[in-house]
């Protein structure tokens, strides 16, 4: 096999048309899996000339960098003051203590910790307060009506369940959502956005200020939550610092919130879209499990993630040097047809569905359990207690965030269920 390295000032891979810049086209975003796929069969390991950086969309490729590469991707302060861009310190300074940008051992030490507090337990006794929360938000919305999903269920579900976990008070769930959003904005889009610098620092300020409050009130309050449980956490004597505890509280606020929005909001539009799959499981709601894995493959809410090269190594025939930053597509893994048969079908009774939606290896997301039981119920809740739901007409827009994919909105009409049979009955 011929290896070839690409330096950045050559251009000797197929063009700027192959670049994930064009993400930023609404055409492209609203469908980027012919991108993907242009991606896979022409040039599956492709140096991005705009990006300065690897791009694999490959499934055993993917499934490498998220395995072998490292996750040290984050500028420290000091670097960014080097290249005059002292002003990120900050969102930098909070950046390099969450594990997500770590590697072993300082991530394997962190995440430990984390996932002493963030047991199988906790997760299953929220079981009952999440239907609850769910029952809630449909209580507000009649037959006959619409409803924006994104805002009125998908939105505030897993804001208010995650105010629940963190231990902070529920009615600040709109607040923890906001910044959300913001931090959000910064971790899934790759372009350098100076007008959106300053929203973030606030932010980041407020987030931060906000959880030290918290940290310190609960030394002389506790209360069950993932805040005093990463304080209290303890492994042979080590524990969190409260700059760690508020740097993980914060991605995990965010992960939490902004992936789950999006699997309920892509998911529904997906079923929607595919009235086969959606009656198959309308008809036989044990198949919701199954359904939420296929949802998960087929509109990825977290689309890519970026590794840098540990060594020089060989992928796909390209030498890639060390330290180059590599994103690994799972968007595009995930609709591999090497790996998925018919990827590009919506098929909820898959069964060989080993997806990369929630990473892998030491860096698979230890949220997980929670986010599919949130999903779970969801989408049980919606098919339970609104079975006539149909789409609005009219575009839908998505959000200008390129690596956490999602609907800016989702409006839905709720045809009451005498409406729904004479129609039934029409067209039968």
């Amino acid at each position: 096999m011929t290896t070839s390295a690409v330096p950045a000032h050559q251009g000797t891979q197929p063009g700027p048309s192959l670049s994930l810049y064009h993400l930023l086209d609404p055409e492209v975003l609203a469908n980027p899996y012919p991108l993907y796929h242009r991606l896979r069969t022409e040039d599956p390991v492709h140096w991005d000339i705009f990006l300065h950086a690897w791009v694999v969309t490959r499934y055993c490729d993917v499934i490498q960098v998220l395995h072998d590469f490292s996750a040290d991707v984050t500028p420290t302060p000091e670097h960014l003051t080097a290249i005059g861009l002292a002003a990120l310190n900050p969102i930098a300074q909070m950046m390099v203590s969450q594990m997500l940008f770590m590697d072993a051992p300082a991530h394997t030490r962190l995440r430990a910790l984390a996932s002493a507090a963030f047991t199988p337990r906790r997760v299953a006794m929220l079981r009952s307060h999440i239907q609850e929360i769910a029952d809630s938000l449909l209580d507000a919305v009649a037959a006959g009506s619409s409803m924006d999903l994104l805002r009125d269920f998908a939105s505030p579900l897993p804001a208010i369940v995650t105010a629940g976990m963190l231990g902070v008070p529920v009615a600040d769930h709109l607040q923890l959502k906001a910044w959300s959003a913001d931090f959000a904005e910064m971790l899934g889009n790759f372009q350098y956005n100076p007008d959106r610098i300053p929203r973030v620092l606030k932010s980041v300020e407020e987030m931060t200020a906000y959880f030290r409050a918290a940290i310190r009130e609960q030394r002389d309050h506790p209360r069950e939550g993932l805040i005093h449980a990463l304080s209290t956490a303890e492994i042979g004597g080590d524990r969190l610092s409260e700059e760690e505890v508020i740097a993980n509280c914060i991605v995990t606020m965010v992960g939490g919130q902004e992936t789950t929005t999006n699997l309920i909001g892509n998911g529904m539009l997906s079923l929607l879209r595919n009235p086969d799959q959606l009656e198959t499981l309308r008809a036989d709601l044990s198949w919701i499990p199954s359904a939420i894995e296929e949802l998960l493959r087929y509109e990825t809410p977290s689309q890519h993630t970026t590794r840098m090269a540990p060594a020089d190594v060989e992928l796909g025939g390209k030498l890639i040097r060390k330290r180059q930053a590599v994103i690994a597509v799972m968007g595009a893994a995930n609709r591999d047809p090497e790996r998925f048969a018919d990827p590009d079908r919506l098929d909820i009774t898959r069964v060989d569905n080993r997806h990369v939606a929630f990473g892998w290896a030491a860096h698979f997301c230890f949220g997980a359990p929670l986010a599919r039981m949130e999903a779970q119920i969801a989408f049980e809740t919606l098919l339970r207690r609104l079975p006539n739901l149909t789409l609005e007409p009219g575009p839908l827009v998505w959000r200008q965030n390129l690596g956490l994919r999602g609907l800016t909105a989702l409006p839905v009409r709720i045809a009451d269920p005498e409406s729904a049979a004479r129609g039934a009955a029409f067209h039968g």
